[in-house]
């Protein structure tokens, strides 16, 4: 009889026992271990161990089943799987199951050869025997036969309200009936193997069943999936009060890492020299006093496994840091071309790193010889390795810039397709909603069926629907979802130049508004610290402002409101408080932030397809500090001073703010020579004190000025119409939409010009003509769009007033 690979519950039977590496989920909260065993184990049909197969028989089809033909095959199916377990010796049915040998993955089954039907038997009688307690098999010796109703089986004889109620949470997960059953065939699998209730499953005891089951390629479809069971069943228990309120609320939480100490993140690398291990520790722990948690980690990275790994690789007798010249020299030649083959484009962080470890250990010795000064040697870095820094810094930011440059022609392509696809399956998937199942209907001039799921239990049924002439079957739910956050990720980075971290930490609370006395509210946009640790407002703009109004609109319609979740921070390697997060996914059975990553993936998904239309994407990766570069592009082109730019960026230094400007130094130079000499003339000499009251007056008239016929103008306080007030051409310009009208009488009055031009040939009228209706065309598509996104309420928390004594 061949043995056989462990089964998945589903359809997959695997040849091999390969473990899936573990990775970055490695359990560091929890300690997994299985439970003990209760001292009366749960029997609630009885104590069986010893009774005839009559006996057993008899029990089995009073309780799996109330139709007669049914238990027919279930007193078979009992009496074939008791039959074969009785061939081998022992006192107890649980004796004689260890014995058989199925624990170790030999599927009952495979004892019936060629017999499908006795084959189905067998298997059928082994999951009855398993759900009434009958034996207790291990992880495998479950797990290697297939059984795709073992959760009502379990349910229906485990008398346990406390597991009732599981599943009946689990029946009210949001997702397919699939996904519910294997969250109910978990937790069933995990208290069939550990022989124990529903109360004495315990947090470690799940994380024990998950990772044995990712183990052994049990936990999903494939073996090297490297997904884990239980996942969806751990909020569960954590809601019902199962586990400790100690316990982490998701089970990723209890899985993941998080953040290591400095001796964990050295000892990786397993270095020779003990005593160097010591002094790089001991230094790498000073040094993360005044360093964040991903800074430590490239650190520590490049000291150890770039550094002194390499170092005792060319030389596996180097006692201490006095390296030879010969040594080093191999080192930098090393330096120099990645492990993957292709140059390093950045040596001169290892050299930085090394040269900064050497001199802190000469200064380390003055205050404390007694620790220090026996590691004090010269630095191996010379002036010389560091001559052409400057220089490879100017050809990094030239690289930088070109790839603005590159991508700057691309961004309204971007911009414009995530935007056409999500109204395009908006407008669809509206549609499809108006109608019921089975029933057609037109949209864009395509006639479309409403098709119905196959999940008729779902809680919130997919909406599908099939091309009348294609034949193809839309996701129409799902798909409207994913582009949506497309366009909602692509739009916000480019309309506020926000960094990836920044934008997964918007929240609710991130979106405030200033009221004038005139009445006028300004919308504004709250920017969490990040790199440079400076939390900085943003004014947004009409086009941001939708943006996030349609974010949260989407969140109140699903949920009512913004709904409160958590955040894995990937380079802090932490948790968050629980926050309104704007970016934020259904995951793992709970509401969880988006990562970093995720933002990655959208924005890559977005180029993908569009690659398949617009050739120039092909092989074009937008990363989300693009965006930003191109933001800032875009401000100091249309003569926002580099300041103000700087301020929008958070950058603490202008020159930052240089280096992300794709432009030539000397439009730079001159854009920022001119504001200067224009503040020097137009302010005075004692312009840092308190305004006065007419001051003041005058800056908020200056917002009323700033309304004109057709909207209002959204240039900067203290200046003129640079424009000369030709408005329809001016990108200042924001159109109410109560003024589409209007728009459409000025361009009927252009087309009546034009035509009058061309009669009489003026060449110069027909071109200032087409540009400006060029213009008009575009500020009335911006203004249909804003009038069919509508008004939304946005449910602006407001500031609570300060905390009073008594």
């Amino acid at each position: 009889m061949r043995l056989k690979g462990p089964t998945t519950n589903r359809v997959r039977r695997h040849e091999n026992d390969s473990k899936v590496p573990a990775g970055n989920f490695t359990p560091s909260a929890l300690t997994p271990a299985p439970p003990p065993l209760p001292s009366r184990p749960p029997r609630s049909l009885g104590d069986f161990s010893t009774a005839s197969p009559q006996e057993i028989i008899k029990v089995t089809a009073d309780h799996f089943s109330q139709s007669e033909q049914l238990k027919y095959n279930q007193r078979g199916a009992m009496r074939d799987f008791l039959g074969h377990l009785g061939t081998f010796p022992g006192a107890t049915w649980q004796e004689r199951w260890e014995a058989s040998g199925h624990d170790q993955g030999n599927p009952v089954g495979d004892v019936a050869g060629d017999d499908k039907y006795l084959r189905n038997r067998l298997n059928r009688g082994t999951g009855y025997a398993f759900a009434m307690r009958l034996v207790r098999p291990t992880l495998l010796g479950f797990r290697c036969n297939r059984f795709f109703h073992y959760a009502p089986w379990f349910c229906g004889v485990a008398n346990d309200p406390w597991l009732e109620e599981f599943c009946s949470r689990a029946d009210q997960l949001p997702m397919a009936q699939a996904r519910r059953s294997r969250t109910k065939f978990d937790v069933c699998c995990a208290l069939t193997v550990f022989g124990i209730d529903l109360k004495d499953l315990t947090p470690e005891a799940l994380l024990h069943y998950a990772i044995e089951s990712r183990n052994r390629g049990l936990a999903g479809e494939r073996a090297d999936s490297g997904s884990y069971a239980g996942t969806l069943a751990w909020p569960i228990l954590h809601d019902m009060g199962q586990f400790p309120a100690s316990a982490p609320r998701t089970f990723r939480a209890a899985v993941t890492r998080g953040q290591v100490s400095v001796e964990e993140s050295v000892d990786r690398h397993n270095l020779r020299n003990r005593e160097v291990r010591d002094v790089l520790v001991e230094y790498i722990r000073r040094r993360s006093a005044g360093l964040d948690y991903s800074t430590l980690r490239q650190l520590t990275n490049l000291l150890v496994k770039v550094f002194w790994k390499q170092i005792e690789a060319i030389n596996p007798d180097q006692a201490d840091l006095r390296l030879s010249e010969e040594t080093f020299t191999q080192w930098k030649e090393w330096l120099l071309v990645l492990p993957s083959g292709n140059p390093r484009l950045d040596v001169d962080g290892p050299l930085m790193a090394v040269r900064a470890l050497y001199l802190d250990l000469h200064t380390w010795a003055v205050a404390e010889p007694e620790r220090w000064t026996k590691w004090v040697a010269p630095c191996p870095v010379r002036d010389a390795d560091l001559r052409w820094f400057h220089l490879r810094r100017r050809r990094l930011q030239e690289r930088m810039a070109n790839r603005t440059r590159d991508r700057q022609p691309l961004l309204p392509v971007l911009s414009q397709h995530v935007n056409d696809t999500w109204h395009r399956l908006r407008s669809l998937l509206e549609a499809a909603q108006q109608v019921e199942n089975g029933e057609e209907f037109v949209a864009d001039g395509t006639t479309w069926l409403r098709v119905s799921t196959k999940d008729q239990r779902h809680n919130r049924p997919p909406v599908r629907a099939v091309n009348r002439s294609t034949g193809e079957l839309v996701h129409l739910s799902r798909d409207e979802n994913t582009v949506f956050w497309q366009w909602a990720v692509v739009e916000t980075l480019r309309l506020a130049g926000l960094r990836a971290e920044e934008l997964t930490e918007l929240t609710h609370l991130s979106v405030r508004q200033y009221q004038r006395s005139s009445g006028e509210v300004v919308a504004l946009l709250v920017v969490s610290p990040s790199k440079s640790d400076r939390e900085r407002v943003i004014p947004m703009s009409a086009e941001l402002f939708h943006v996030i109004a349609q974010i949260i609109r989407r969140h109140r319609d699903q949920h009512g409101t913004v709904p409160v979740c958590t955040r894995y921070d990937l380079h802090e390697k932490v948790w968050s408080e629980e926050l309104p997060y704007l970016f934020q996914t259904f995951h793992g059975g709970t509401q969880r932030g988006m990562s970093t990553t995720t933002i990655w993936r959208m924005i890559k998904r977005s180029c993908d397809a569009l690659a398949v239309t617009h050739p120039q994407f092909q092989g074009v990766k937008f990363a989300p500090h693009d965006f930003r570069r191109l933001f800032a592009t875009e401000l100091v082109n249309n003569g926002l001073p580099i300041h103000i730019g700087a301020a929008l960026l958070g950058h603490l230094d202008i020159r930052t703010t240089r280096g992300y400007v794709a432009v030539f130094d000397e439009d730079v130079i001159s854009q920022y020579q001119q504001f200067l000499a224009r503040r020097r003339a137009e302010r005075p000499k004692d312009e840092y004190r308190d305004p006065s009251t007419e001051e003041w007056s005058d800056f908020q008239q200056h917002f009323d000025k700033r309304r004109v016929e057709l909207g209002s103008c959204g240039r900067p306080y203290g200046t003129s119409c640079a424009h000369e007030h030709a408005c329809i051409r001016c990108p200042m310009l924001s159109v109410n939409p109560k003024m589409l009208p209007r728009l459409d009488e000025l361009e009927q009055d252009l087309v009546e010009r034009r035509k009058r031009a061309v009669a009489e040939d003026w060449q110069g009228e027909i071109e200032g003509i087409d540009l400006t209706l060029t213009f008009l065309r575009g500020k009335r598509g911006q203004a249909q769009r804003f009038q069919r996104s509508g008004t939304v309420d946005l449910g602006l928390p407001h500031q609570r007033p300060p905390l009073t004594d008594g």
